[in-house]
């Protein structure tokens, strides 16, 4: 045994530093944690626990609520869109039957709805712009186009043969 301890000794020592620093620092941790008590949840009161639970089962019925609510909303408005459709494609059947033409019925009726979003909104006047090139400009003259005129080398090899 002795001549164990003599050859291994300070191996020994330093594993058995590491085993308790390492149970130190795992038993540090579990008592950190706020589950890590066996006897954590029969310390609370039964009051407690159950306002909790009501107040969850109440937060749950709210946040229910309200989405039934969002989805009355939405379907009524698919409805509606819906029904404008149904009546542009009536107004669209009867403009054919008359003989007109229904593009254009359907372009008086897109005015009309825009004409009634611009009529709150201020209209925005678009300025005149200049064009970018004069007008004797044309590519393919190589006039006017600047000083730059490339053309493309011989095509082959450069000594013949």
């Amino acid at each position: 045994v002795g001549s164990v301890l003599s050859s291994y000794g300070w191996y020994v020592l330093l594993a058995a530093v590491a085993v308790y620093l390492l149970v130190q620092k795992v038993s540090r941790s579990l008592a950190a944690r706020p589950g890590a008590r066996p006897g954590a949840e029969a310390a609370e009161e039964p009051d407690v626990v159950v306002r909790r639970q009501e107040a969850l089962a109440a937060a749950r019925l709210r946040m229910q609520e309200e989405l039934n609510a969002q989805a009355e909303r939405y379907k009524e408005k698919q409805r509606q869109l819906e029904e404008e459709r149904r009546r542009q494609k009536i107004a669209m059947w009867e403009s054919m039957q008359e003989g007109k033409s229904y593009k254009g019925n359907l372009k008086l009726n897109q005015q009309e709805v825009e004409s009634g979003a611009s009529a709150s909104a201020v209209p925005k006047s678009k300025p005149n712009k200049k064009p970018l090139r004069g007008g004797g400009y044309n590519p393919l003259s190589g006039e006017g186009g600047g000083t730059c005129s490339w053309r493309p080398g011989r095509r082959g090899p450069s000594a013949g043969g």
